[in-house]
């Protein structure tokens, strides 16, 4: 079990890192961009961005996630490497015959989605649906061999190429919206045919029939599903810019993208989780991983949460302008939304491992229904004036019901038995140290950040106190704290040069 979660932490740490790079870099560049690109076509750029995501989930047919889920059904290589051909091959003729029409009627599709005739700016789009969706297709054979390296670096070139061809675009072309999103698509389009020949063994554009209509049959029940999920992302911020006002629903913008410090964990675990819980043979090794993942993960990403609760008005007071200040209002709840999204990720897994893929629907569509019904109620203007954090707290609401109603209808096809008392131990620590730091603590100044900051360390001393770890817990937690500090010595002693050290490492991945 250990050896699980070692994988576990190590590939989602490789798969988090070129989303923090990337992260980082599309804050720190906004300010740049902002001030060459009028609002109009900014808010263009995003439509059309949110337009292309869309639509890709909809273009996989549910075959990337059969893709992953198939790859561990046989351990025959010969068989896998059908699988990945097959896949790789339906995605590249999807997206291909699918943007060959669009940008046929690009016109039309622009005074469609946008409200003006802007054919060049639908075709960048149009070019994003292909790079965008046949590059999930090459990360996910990357992701099932555990390829942690290789993943790294062509997220990185991507990142990099990104940052270079927007600011050229942009900045020196004046290209405006278009520059953003050909800068974005143009370098994912490059990385994706790198991939192709890095994976050309894989890689085929003919797909076996009986191959393609079990991943149909897996993966097209998934489409709706995800399809809905994503519409609950964005729909509060549709709301917000349609119901109440274009300067709410910036700010909420604001909160969404500072909340990125929840959401780089929760990609990672995303992208980590899957090929591994499918790896598992054994059901039994597999319910218990899976518990004793989901208590972890609830831990980790709940002290970021309670951190965020705390210090959320500094965060926003040094990354945002004043006028934005009432984004930290609706910072805590985005952040916890995340975590409950990772959760519903480790649902997604058992419908998934128990191939009961249409049952994912039922969750997704009431998670919909409930976030659309509290942005009414809770939102200014229709209801309770809770302010920008009535939307995330409807957020948070509609994945409540989407863990809850997942954990019904998958209990009975893959029994897990989660660690409830520990999980509503640490949840009343958590809440307990954040909403009491809230109410008692000073909400500003230098005093106030410090008081925040200690006062956080009361998470580690009350779980010690109430013995939430387990004695074999600690005694690899002391296990591992010593062997990582014999490495750094060792290292700094000059046993083994750089090259020895970093092969010891990679032996123990």
């Amino acid at each position: 079990m250990r050896g699980y979660l070692k994988r576990l932490v190590t590939t989602g740490a490789a798969y988090q890192a070129p989303e923090i790079f990337a992260k980082g870099i599309a804050v720190f560049t906004l300010p740049l961009y902002t001030r060459h690109v009028s609002t109009e076509s900014y808010g263009a750029y995003n439509t059309l961005l949110t337009a292309v995501i869309l639509s890709s989930i909809v273009l996989r047919f549910g075959v990337v996630e059969a893709f992953v889920r198939f790859y561990f059904t046989d351990e025959d290589q010969e068989r896998r490497t059908r699988i990945a051909r097959t896949a790789t091959a339906t995605v590249a003729w999807t997206t291909t015959l699918a943007s060959l029409l669009a940008v046929a009627f690009a016109a039309d599709l622009s005074r469609l989605i946008l409200g003006f005739d802007d054919p060049l700016l639908m075709d960048c789009a149009i070019l994003g649906l292909w790079a965008f969706t046949n590059i999930e297709m090459a990360y996910a054979q990357l992701r099932v061999d555990e390829r942690a390296r290789a993943y790294m670096c062509a997220s990185g070139a991507n990142v990099a190429m990104t940052v270079a061809f927007t600011i050229a675009l942009v900045v020196f072309a004046g290209q405006g919206a278009r520059g953003l999103l050909l800068g974005n698509f143009g370098a994912s389009a490059l990385v994706v045919l790198a991939l192709w020949w890095l994976l050309r063994r894989r890689f085929s554009l003919r797909a076996k029939r009986a191959d393609l209509r079990a991943m149909l049959d897996f993966g097209l029940p998934t489409v709706p599903a995800d399809a809905s999920v994503y519409a609950l992302q964005v729909a509060d911020r549709f709301y917000l810019f349609r119901g109440v006002s274009h300067g709410a629903a910036g700010e909420y913008s604001i909160a969404v993208q500072l909340a990125t410090v929840v959401f780089v964990f929760v990609r990672g675990f995303q992208y980590a989780w899957p090929p591994l819980a499918y790896s598992i043979d054994s059901d039994a090794d597999a319910s218990r991983l899976y518990s004793i993942v989901t208590t972890y993960f609830v831990l980790a990403t709940g002290v970021v949460v309670a951190a965020v609760a705390l210090l959320g008005r500094w965060m926003v007071r040094l990354l945002a302008a004043p006028k934005y200040f009432a984004a930290h209002e609706a910072l805590p709840w985005l952040a916890l939304g995340w975590t409950l999204y990772g959760l519903y990720q480790v649902m997604i897994v058992i419908t998934g491992r128990a191939r009961v893929t249409q049952r994912n629907l039922p969750a997704a569509a009431a998670g919909l229904v409930v976030n659309l019904v509290l942005l009414f109620v809770l939102v200014p203007k229709s209801g309770l004036d809770l302010g920008l954090a009535g939307a995330g707290i409807a957020l948070c609401g509609a994945y409540v019901a989407m863990v809850a109603l997942m954990h019904l209808l998958t209990r009975d096809v893959f029994a897990v038995d989660f660690e409830w008392r520990r999980l509503a131990e640490l949840t009343a620590i958590l809440t307990t140290v954040a909403v009491s730091g809230e109410l008692l603590l000073p909400t500003a100044g230098f005093a106030g950040l410090v008081l925040r900051v200690l006062w956080l360390a009361l998470i580690p001393a009350l779980l010690l106190v109430t013995r939430f770890f387990k004695p074999h817990e600690r005694d690899q937690a002391r296990a591992l704290v010593a062997d990582a500090h014999r490495r750094v010595t060792a290292f700094r002693a000059g046993h083994g040069d750089v090259e020895a050290y970093a092969e010891d490492s990679l032996r123990d991945i």
